[in-house]
């Protein structure tokens, strides 16, 4: 048995057509373009490469992208008065601000004078495209009697983008592929393994969360060897044998780590191909569908900003 590749990038490039196709609608009947601006304060190689994906994606999907990058040595206080800015400005439509934050932000938060996750507040709930703000967590938490109600679905990006991937293998539309599935996420970070369990408990699948004291308790391949669908965000390369993977399962690895100049996920590929059902590459797998997730956001902030 060797496991069938999840490609990410092919299931963008599906995603991306429907999502050109609204936005071409949208725009006819708001006679207005969606702008999502990216805020950065810190000259990260990584931001350069994110940023440039995004660009790339909203200029192809016909979305505004504008780019403000900040002095390194503004203060927190400038940074603010930055978001505020955008926040009342009625022609954008969504704010991301990339991580990491500059050297002199930074140290203000490490001594106290503000919180890291309270610059993400401040950006309005209504304009948060990674969906982050406190308001829009809660409406994770209410899930769909939330969305039916019109509030939307808005989401943290990668936890959006395993969603798709579970999702694409749903073959019949009838039966839901979650429900009472053993789902163990390794890793509890506040962009992807907190909002992702919730996600999933709203599908109805039986959620576990694993994080450092379940190895410190030596507990993590327990968990594991039973995961029906294993989902890991660690960013520690070969933190899982592949001979922990449960016969038939679905493997979504999302942890990236450069080794040797070469990018590896959290789980032994070669090794856990061999049990799998299904598996994501790393990397082509949850990445190509985050900046997707990131542009779908910005369509649902548009739709609710002009309904």
């Amino acid at each position: 048995m060797s496991a069938k590749i999840l490609d990410g990038k092919s299931i963008a490039s599906k995603i991306k057509e429907e999502l050109r196709k609204e936005i071409e609608s949208l725009i006819k009947k708001y006679q207005k373009v969606p702008v999502l601006v990216s805020i950065q304060v810190s000259r990260d190689a990584g931001i350069e490469s994110y940023v440039k994906a995004q660009k790339k994606a909203a200029d192809r999907l016909g979305i505004g992208y504008q780019r403000l990058v900040l002095p390194e040595d503004i203060d927190a206080g400038g940074l603010v008065e930055k978001i505020e800015e955008l926040n009342n400005r009625d022609e954008v439509t969504a704010i991301i601000l990339q991580q990491p934050l500059s050297e002199r932000v930074m140290e203000e938060e490490r001594r106290g004078n503000i919180s890291k996750t309270a610059f993400e507040q401040f950006i309005d709930a209504a304009k948060d495209v990674e969906g982050m703000h406190l308001k829009n967590l809660g409406n994770l938490f209410y899930g769909s009697k939330l969305e039916t109600a019109g509030f939307g679905k808005l989401a943290p990006c990668t936890a959006m983008a395993v969603m798709e991937l579970l999702d694409s293998l749903n073959r019949d539309p009838r039966e839901e592929n979650l429900r009472g599935k053993e789902v163990v996420i390794v890793g509890h970070s506040k962009i992807i393994g907190k909002p992702l369990a919730l996600l999933l408990l709203n599908r109805f699948a039986t959620t576990t969360v694993c994080h450092i004291a379940t190895s410190e308790r030596n507990h993590l391949e327990e968990h594991v060897k039973r995961a029906e669908v294993l989902i890991s965000a660690v960013g520690q390369p070969g933190l899982i044998k592949g001979g922990w993977i449960k016969e038939g399962a679905v493997v979504i690895d999302i942890g990236t780590s450069r080794i040797n100049g070469k990018l590896a996920g959290d789980v032994e590929f070669d090794k856990a191909k061999e049990r799998a059902s299904y598996i994501t590459p790393v990397p082509g797998g949850v990445g190509p569908l985050t900046t997707t997730m990131l542009m779908k956001n910005v369509i649902t902030l548009y739709r609710k900003a002009n309904d």
